[in-house]
């Protein structure tokens, strides 16, 4: 607060901010993020902020910069980086927790087969998919909140059964680590799933919630 205040006094053109926050402990960096966006909001100074803290950037930045080893990775609104994240690892940096990643292969028509399970696709998915030759690999993404039990209705989402290995208790949520075709995946549910240790389930992610890259330059080609 008074590194903050004597930089105030001098009306700068541009803050610069190296993560003032990293030393402080969880509730005051709550706090302390809270009045500096207020700061920020009253001041209406252009402030350069940096920090390893994706939700400080997410709650703070109105246009987030990602660095990748010195290199601009992607620049944008939060809500975009979270929507449409360019490669995987704007995906994987962005939310919390993290994206689910599954390589999946590429087969003729608009699926893909995960293990033994086949993912049906449509639209800008299965866009993607066809530009892949037949029997390639692709890797597919999917966040643990965008995660549903599936019920047997048909919609739009691909679908996928999972054996349950921990429930982490949350209170209105639970965090589910579940094993899905060989691969660890996490799913964020509601408490009222009454999911346990060792369910075999169905989860399902809606169609438009994939996101589709090629694993070899990282990029994204859908979703």
């Amino acid at each position: 607060r008074v590194a903050l205040g004597r930089a105030i006094v001098r009306e700068p053109s541009v803050f610069l901010m190296d993560e003032p926050l990293s030393n402080l402990d969880a509730k005051l960096r709550v706090q302390t993020r809270a009045e500096i966006a207020r700061l920020h909001q009253r001041l209406g100074t252009t402030t350069v902020y940096v920090t390893h803290d994706q939700v400080e950037a997410m709650t703070m930045g109105d246009r987030i910069a990602v660095m990748r080893d010195g290199l601009l990775q992607q620049v944008g609104r939060p809500q975009d980086l979270y929507d449409h994240p360019v490669n995987v690892f704007v995906a994987g940096f962005i939310g919390s927790p993290a994206m689910n990643f599954a390589t999946v292969k590429a087969t003729e028509g608009q699926d893909l087969m995960f293990g033994g399970a086949k993912l049906e696709l449509a639209g800008e998915q299965a866009r993607a998919a066809e530009s892949r030759p037949q029997g390639s690999n692709l890797l597919i993404g999917f966040r643990p909140e965008h995660i549903e039990i599936a019920n047997g209705q048909a919609g739009d989402a691909v679908k996928f059964p999972a054996t349950v290995d921990v429930v982490e208790y949350l209170g209105n949520e639970e965090l589910i680590h579940a094993q899905a075709e060989g691969i660890e995946i996490v799913a964020m549910l509601p408490s009222e799933a009454r999911v346990k240790v060792g369910d075999r389930v169905d989860l399902a992610v809606p169609m438009e919630k994939l996101h589709i890259f090629d694993p070899e330059s990282e990029k994204a080609l859908a979703g």
